[in-house]
C-alpha cells in the first residue's frame, strides 16, 4: 500500500509539473492506473492530504502538492536527475567555444535559463552575484496572481544578499530548498551547486516555481557544473 500511494504520489507531482492544472481521480485512473477505481484513487489521496503531502485548492477541484509532497517526491525519485540528449547536446556543443572566465559562464548560464526556462543565479564570489531568466519565472501561472509577484520581486531585490548569505553554505552536494527551506521564498524553488573553475569555487542555481522540473533541472546543473569545471 505505501509504495502505491508513493507512485500515486509521483503521478500526481509529474502530471502537476506538466500541465500546471489539479489533478483529479480521473485522470489519474485514464491514463495512469486504469486497473484501479476512481473511489480507490480517491481513498488513497485523501490518505496522502490528511499526511500533508497534497492539498486541494478548492472544492471539487483535483490536488496539487505541498512543499512537503515535493521534499517526500525528491527523496525517493529524482536520483541524481536525469536529461535529454537534446538538451545534453545543446550544452556541450557551447563549451569549446567559450572564454575561460566569467563571461565564459554568463554565456552558459543563458542557455541554460534558455533551455531550462527558469531563472539562472551565479555567485563568482559572495558579494560578486549575476542572474539572468527573470522572465522566465514570472511567465509561470503561479505567478499570475498580483501578490505573488510582488513577493517575489523583493526577493528579487535582495538577491545580493541572499547569495552572499547562502554562499558558503553549500558544499560539494546539490542542494534542493523550497518552501519555507528557500530563502528566496515559499513560493519558489532553487537547486544549487558548487563548481570549481581554475581553482575557484562558485556557486550556481536555478530558480523556479515550486512545479520546476526536478529531476531534468538537477541533471541540467550537473552537466554545467561538469563543463564549467573542464573549461581550460
Amino acid at each position: 500500500m505505501e509504495s502505491r500511494k508513493d507512485n500515486l504520489l509521483k503521478i500526481i507531482v509529474e502530471e502537476y509539473i506538466e500541465s500546471a492544472n489539479p489533478v483529479g481521480s480521473s485522470l489519474v485512473v485514464e491514463k495512469y492506473l486504469p486497473e484501479l477505481s476512481s473511489a480507490t484513487i480517491r481513498n488513497e489521496m485523501a490518505e496522502l492530504e490528511e499526511e500533508g503531502l497534497i492539498f486541494q485548492p478548492h472544492t471539487s477541484a483535483g490536488r496539487i502538492p505541498t512543499a512537503l509532497g515535493y521534499r517526500r517526491y525528491i527523496d525517493k525519485f529524482i536520483g541524481e536527475g536525469k536529461i535529454s540528449e537534446r538538451d545534453r547536446k545543446q550544452l556541450e556543443q557551447l563549451a569549446p567555444g567559450l572564454p575561460v572566465d566569467e563571461i565564459g559562464i554568463k554565456t552558459l548560464a543563458k542557455a541554460l535559463a534558455e533551455i531550462s526556462d527558469n531563472t539562472i543565479l551565479i555567485g563568482f564570489a559572495a558579494s560578486n552575484i549575476y542572474y539572468t531568466g527573470i522572465a522566465n519565472l514570472f511567465k509561470q501561472p503561479e505567478f499570475a496572481q498580483p501578490q505573488l509577484v510582488f513577493s517575489m520581486s523583493e526577493i528579487i531585490d535582495h538577491l545580493d544578499d541572499v547569495m552572499g548569505k547562502i554562499f558558503y553554505e553549500i558544499k560539494d552536494e546539490a542542494k534542493i530548498l523550497l518552501g519555507q527551506d528557500n530563502p528566496f521564498g515559499e513560493m519558489s524553488s532553487v537547486i544549487l551547486v558548487k563548481y570549481d573553475q581554475a581553482g575557484i569555487s562558485g556557486l550556481i542555481g536555478i530558480l523556479g516555481p515550486n512545479r520546476m522540473d526536478y529531476r531534468r533541472n538537477l541533471g541540467l546543473l550537473k552537466l554545467v557544473q561538469e563543463i564549467i569545471s573542464g573549461l581550460k
